[in-house]
């Protein structure tokens, strides 16, 4: 009986963890991207051109990653034998993947844009990490 109550117990708290690091992650690294956004803008790049420098699409896609971010730091928490040792490469990995297309912006369309894109990829995983750490912890 205590097996069910424990599994319980720690799907609440994980999705609460989930819902509170997507959160924070979003409000943070949101306000962030809208600056770097603004800069951009201010800087010449054209958000109809680069269309992730629009707050209604970067907010969105910060949501998305957040959220992927989270429910892939939660399976390699549960499945892995060394979670902190997939991590140390698995984050560095997407978060390289995910430059190749702000690279492909700045050399086909806008430098600016793709650089304020880049940048923004970088400042959601800067908050990303250290919040799934506090709210979804490694360690059990």
């Amino acid at each position: 009986m205590t097996t069910p109550r424990t599994t319980t117990k720690r799907s609440t708290s994980t999705a609460r963890g989930i819902a509170l690091s997507v959160l924070l992650v979003v409000v943070v690294a949101g306000v962030v991207n809208t600056l770097i956004s603004v800069a951009a803008q201010r800087l010449g790049a054209d958000p109809t051109v680069v269309a992730g420098l629009q707050p209604a699409i970067h907010v969105v896609f910060t949501l998305v990653g957040a959220l992927v971010g989270a429910l892939g730091w939660v399976v390699v928490r549960r499945r892995a034998q060394n979670p902190a040792r997939v991590l140390s490469w698995l984050v560095p990995t997407v978060i390289a993947v995910s430059l190749i297309p702000d690279v492909l912006v700045a050399v086909s369309f806008s430098v600016v844009g793709g650089v304020a894109l880049a940048l923004m990829h970088l400042v959601v995983a800067a908050v990303a990490v250290p919040t799934y750490r506090r709210f979804l912890p490694l360690s059990r």
